[in-house]
């Protein structure tokens, strides 16, 4: 079936990232060591993303992703191209073990950079996916506003903005520039990743923002104005999906809490096509909350990327059948509940499990779905 005639989010579909192939892993490290040049890790990654591409397309998807193979976290490779955004180094245990991280915060005014390198590497995954679909996953504006100001002690201690209304001001200018940065290049179909809507439900959490003079139930108004803000000028022909789920770190998670206390808020974004969220466990409660939603599309993500084991499709579609209690069928879509690899290091299973799982959403749609 063509992709133009199907409608994005798609009946089965991927949330982005790919688990990192063994000789992209050694070219990283070698680089790490000054063993190979810039040029070399560039050319490593341009061959391992060739090659997931046509991986994904005998897979049947009807959107590609590069892997996220140029990047060593989700997130913060996007946030450190910005203007006015510092990195740094720290050691973390927040997701149940201790390892090495990098966190950024916002050391001077925010733009959008007009040569960040995010554009250019879209274009070279669009250049080898045609003639399929090229989707780009970049994260979503809050996750700024959390990490990089609320929850940073470098910015308490050294604010750069007279106010927050002048920095969500810059916040949205920042993302509006992006977005119509990609549409130019070609972007017809765009995700933002936000896990920072889960420190809005989590209880420890709540408790940090508002040990840092926020106020956590005020952010969820907030939280969703900076994001309709920064889809403003959404042009119609371009998908903009929504994912989230509670942390994906080598299989670790960060946050806790189901989705009740943010759905109204988040679903009332209309200019989101539709929603990828983590259900794939008892953490993310019923799907009462999808009541809230309205006309998008919801992508349920009950395949874990979490674990290799291969879901009872059975049971697969009695979910499908019980979250249609709640919004129709007609708006439910399948994904992975996230991807493979959140970060460089990737979850705890195979090459060929992430491809099984793949599999399986798709056997799973087109069993449910006609137009899958």
């Amino acid at each position: 079936m063509s992709t133009k005639k199907l409608k994005s989010p798609f009946r089965y579909d991927i949330v982005g990232s790919f688990l990192r192939p063994k000789a992209l892993k050694e070219a990283r490290e070698a680089f790490a060591k000054g063993l190979v040049s810039k040029e070399e890790l560039t050319q490593a990654e341009d061959q391992a993303i060739i090659t997931l591409i046509e991986q994904q397309k005998a897979a049947g998807l009807h959107a590609v992703t590069d892997g996220e193979f140029r990047r060593r976290w989700w997130h913060l490779d996007f946030i450190a191209g910005l203007n006015g955004i510092t990195v740094y180094d720290f050691q973390t245990t927040a997701f149940g073990i201790t390892t090495e991280a990098q966190g950024t915060y916002v050391s001077g005014p925010l733009s959008f950079a007009d040569n960040h390198p995010f554009i250019e590497h879209f274009r070279f995954t669009q250049k080898h996916a045609a003639p399929i679909l090229a989707k780009q996953t970049i994260p979503g504006p809050n996750m700024i506003f959390l990490d990089s100001l609320i929850l940073s002690k470098q910015y308490n201690e050294h604010p750069v903005y007279d106010s927050i209304t002048q920095f969500k001001a810059d916040l949205i200018e920042t993302y509006q520039a992006a977005i119509q940065a990609f549409y130019d290049a070609g972007c017809r179909y765009l995700q933002l990743d936000d896990t920072s809507w889960g420190g809005l439900f989590d209880e420890r959490f709540r408790e940090m923002i508002t040990a840092n003079s926020f106020d956590p139930d005020q952010l969820l108004i907030d939280f969703q104005e900076i994001t309709e803000k920064c889809l403003e000028n959404k042009p119609d022909d371009l998908t903009i999906t929504f994912h989230f789920c509670k942390g994906n770190f080598q299989s670790h998670w960060l946050y806790n809490g189901s989705y009740d206390k943010i759905a109204k808020n988040l679903f009332s974004i209309e200019q989101f096509d539709g929603f990828f969220l983590e259900y794939d466990d008892e953490r993310s409660g019923s799907f009462e909350p999808l009541k809230e939603l309205r006309s998008q599309r919801i992508v349920l993500g009950l395949i874990t990327t979490k674990n290799g084991n291969l879901e009872d499709p059975s049971t697969i579609v009695e979910r499908i059948k019980e979250a249609s209690q709640f919004v129709p069928l007609e708006q439910i879509c399948l994904s992975p509940q996230c991807g493979f690899a959140s970060t460089h290091e990737g979850n705890h299973l195979t090459e060929e499990d992430q491809w099984k799982k793949i599999a399986l959403v798709k056997e799973i749609a087109k069993q449910v779905w006609q137009d899958a």
